[in-house]
């Protein structure tokens, strides 16, 4: 079965070290749509720490959604390609999509 393609967008994302646990976690950039506080669902690379440091930024085309009526988060889907942002590429989309161009 195809994805709904029209439910996802882009998001610029990073990950950080969890307070609690000391594990990466992956979050919504700020100064997009999505809270920074909000759960990323995406593929475990991301958050390997082998792979890609904390800190590290990708652009993930994600859909904002809850299983069955649960807290909401954005899923990423597993499969699609990894796009590592520099700072300046993470910059330039943030205020593309502060212009509306996103």
């Amino acid at each position: 079965m195809a994805r709904d393609t029209w439910a996802y967008r882009d998001v610029a994302v990073e990950s950080f070290e969890d307070a609690r646990s000391g594990a990466l976690r992956i979050r919504p950039m700020a100064g997009q749509a999505f809270a920074p506080s909000l759960r990323v669902q995406c593929a475990r690379a991301l958050a390997d720490p082998a792979i890609h440091p904390a800190g590290t930024r990708f652009l993930l085309s994600a859909k904002l959604t809850d299983r069955l009526g649960g807290t909401p988060f954005l899923y990423a889907y597993h499969g699609d390609p990894v796009v590592v942002l520099t700072a300046a590429q993470a910059k330039k989309f943030l205020a593309e999509f502060r212009r509306g161009r996103i």
